[in-house]
Formats: structure tokens, sequence, C-alpha cells
């Protein structure tokens, strides 16, 4: 149904083969500089494996100014690299550089992108994305608090975020700020602007990072950013006051396909580690592969993943042809629908690894915290599932139920004395008569 091209299954192919040679092998030292690095450091493994990727090829996959991959030839890529969560930012195409870099392409000027992107694609510097906010429901971007106020050529800019991605990188150097230039506008999603903000302007403090379920800069550097009279040039605004909105729309589609891709490899990932671990693993005088309630699960999980990967396979082809906007429900669906199927699989991989699934020795709690972090991360389940369930009123409403046989009416008094009359005593058409 999606079949790959001979380009995009050679890319298969050696990506498969760099993963088995210089990824899988270097986990465990990955997890241990981490631990040692803690989110202010930098694994050294990462930086060490980042040329040999770019000489085999495999750097800046996602971007298709380069690549020339499309959103279903990478999303086929994505899922490889999510097998591992170092092996994404090996290859330059990890969150939140990927979306970063795709706004500057998208919306930044030239001078913007010779400042920024050009580093960025290069794999000098990295970025951050500073949109969430603790004081409101972020997931609402119209909440929004921080304030971006003009004052002659210049932006001065207060306010206080937080799960602001890779801000405590020792090589972030940009961060994209969303506030709003314009609160009292009467169209909601005209307040905000999103604004280039060099971290090391005088007001920008990185107060604290954030662990997600303890782990800290693994599988996510958040942290917590005050911005106190921080001052840039107007010519830092991306696309024009007022379009901040826009851009996080354009911004978070394609980072969705990526999330989803990447959770699916897991995915493959984990099945085939728990798979492995059933056949060996003896109770009550079976393996685990030999009990049904295990069989159970990695046959609902084979099902999930491969309901899940099709989607999200739709998703990509739709937005090459017909754009974000048309696949919006697809996005959205994808975007509820990888992350619990992830949850629940490898919430069934620990139940299989018993106590060692929750310890770091197998990974797994590393890939749960990714799963569950990802069912907030880029808009919250039921923010998704509203825009999903007003989507599809909006469908059938637009629809002639004549044609579909889809009416919810209720029957007339007349139509429920004739439709049902043989099964009344009495009646001449009475059925038990």
């Amino acid at each position: 149904m999606f079949e790959p091209s001979p380009r995009v299954v050679e890319l298969q192919r050696r990506l498969e083969d760099f993963m088995a040679e210089h990824i899988y092998p270097n986990e465990r030292r990955f997890y241990r500089e981490s631990e040692i690095a803690g989110p202010w450091g930098v694994q050294a493994v990462v930086e060490e494996l980042k040329p040999i990727a770019r000489k085999a090829g495999l750097w800046n996959l996602f971007f298709t100014h380069e690549s020339g991959l499309n959103n279903l030839d990478y999303a086929t890529l994505c899922e490889i690299t999510g097998r591992s969560l170092m092996a994404p930012e090996v290859f330059n195409c990890s969150a939140p550089d990927v979306g970063n870099m795709e706004v500057l392409a998208k919306y930044g000027t030239p001078t913007q992108q010779e400042q920024w992107l050009r580093p960025l694609l290069d794999g000098k510097i990295r970025s951050s994305f500073a949109m969430t906010e603790p004081e409101v429901a972020s997931s609402d971007a119209t909440n929004i608090g921080s304030v971006v106020r003009r004052e002659g050529s210049d932006y001065v800019i207060n306010g206080r975020k937080w799960y602001t991605t890779g801000a405590t990188d020792p090589r972030c150097k940009i961060l994209i700020f969303m506030g709003k230039t314009d609160p009292d506008s009467p169209e909601r999603h005209r307040q905000q602007s999103m604004i280039l903000v060099p971290l090391e302007t005088p007001g920008v403090r990185v107060l604290r990072p954030l662990p997600v379920f303890g782990f800290y800069g693994v599988p996510d550097r958040a942290s917590e950013v005050v911005f106190e009279n921080v001052r840039v040039p107007v010519t830092n605004v991306l696309l024009g006051e007022g379009r901040g909105f826009e851009i996080a729309q354009g911004r978070l589609g394609p980072g969705r396909i990526h999330h989803c891709m990447r959770l699916i490899g897991m995915c493959e990932r984990v099945l085939e580690r728990m798979c492995r671990r059933a056949e060996f693993r003896t109770a009550f005088g079976r393996t685990l592969a030999q009990q049904t309630v295990t069989l159970e699960r990695i046959a609902e999980a084979r099902i999930a993943i491969e309901q899940t990967r099709l989607l999200t396979l739709k998703a990509a082809a739709m937005m090459d042809k017909a754009g974000n906007k048309a696949a919006r429900a697809e996005i959205a669906m994808i975007k509820v629908a990888a992350p619990l199927t992830a949850c629940r699989i490898v919430d069934w991989a620990m139940q299989a690894f018993g106590g060692g699934g929750t310890s770091n020795d197998h990974f797994l709690t590393a890939a749960y915290a990714t799963a569950r972090l990802l069912r907030l991360a880029d808009g919250p389940d039921e923010v998704h599932r509203n825009q999903i369930g007003r989507m599809e009123v909006a469908k059938h409403a637009a629809t002639d139920p004549a044609r579909t046989g889809g009416s919810g009416d209720v029957l007339s008094r007349e139509e429920a004395e004739n439709e049902f009359s043989h099964l009344r005593p009495g009646s001449p058409d009475y059925l038990w008569r």
C-alpha cells in the first residue's frame, strides 16, 4: 500500500546497518554518560558518532530541501531511528531542532536562516522551543501569558516558560519564544508571535532542568526558563507579528509524524525484546511464551503496531499530497493512537521482564517515560480527541443522511405503530398467532 522507492529502501538498509554497528552497541555507554554528565552536559558518544553518520550520508534526512525526501519517505526511516533514544540526535534529526529548523526554513528571513538555520543543519549548535508555561493550561496556546512589548526597534520580553526542551544543553544557542505581542486583539489566534531569542541575551535565565519520570536529559532536556526584560531586535520576529499560532500549527504537523513513527520503531524493539525474554523465562513449569496471557499480549501488540503504522503512513501520505490542513484529522488521530499504543506495549513488556523491567537495565523505563511524555507533548490526548470529534460531527452535518443511511432521527408515533404492529397481540399481522 505504501511501497517505498528504491532510494528509500537503500536508505533503510544503510540506517539498519549503522544502527547495528554504532548505535545498539553504544547504548549502555550513552545512558551511563547521561547520568554522569547530567542535564547540563553532553554525551561524548553522541558527538563521536555524528561525524560518522554524516560521512555515511545519513545526516539531516528529515530536511527535504537537502534530502529530497517527503513526509512518507522519511516516516519509514524515522521508525528505524526510533528504535533507540540516542539515535535521532546522532543523525541530526531530533527534537526540538528538527521542528525549529523546519520553522526557520519555512518562515525565516535569509538573514535568520544564515545566522541560525545553517549552524543547526551543520550540527554546530542546538536550539530550544519556549512555549509552555507553568501558570496556565498551555494545551490552549491562546492562554499564553508571556508579554512581548515593542519599544522602538526592539522587543522587550517578559515571561516564565517550562518544559522548554533543550535549554540546559550547553550547545543550545537560540530559542524560539512564543508570547503575546497584541494581547488585546479580538482575534485570539492573532495575539501571539514567535521571536528568536539568543540564549545568551541578558535577562534569559535557565532556572532548572525538569526530570521526566526521574530522567534528566533522557529522553528530553526539559527545563524551566525565565525571561526578564529581555531585549531583542524587532527583526528577530518570525513571519510577522500575530503569526505565532499559525507558525505553531505549521511546526507541529510534521513533528507529530516524526514522534509517532519513532514510537512505532520503539514499540517494534520492545516487542522483540519481550518475545525473546518470554522464550527463556520460566514460571510455573512453562516458559512465558507458552502461557496464554503472554501470547495474547504479544498478539495484541502486533495488531496495535500494524494499525498505528498504517494510520501514520496514511497521514504522512495525505500531508504530501494535500497538505497539512487536509490531513489534520489523521495527524490528530495518530497523535492519540501512537503514544497510547506505546505505553500499553511497554507496560506489557515490563510485566514479562518482572521486577527487572522497572530498572534501567532493559531500557524499558526510559521507553515508558518517552511514550507517556508524548501523550502531553505537542498537544494532550484530550485536545486531539476534541478536534477529531468536532471534525467528525461537522463532516456528517454536511452530508445527506438519505444517501448514507446515517439518520439519527426518532421514529414518529405513526411509524412506530406501523413498524411493530406484527408484535402486538390482536393485530392481523401478529407474528405468533
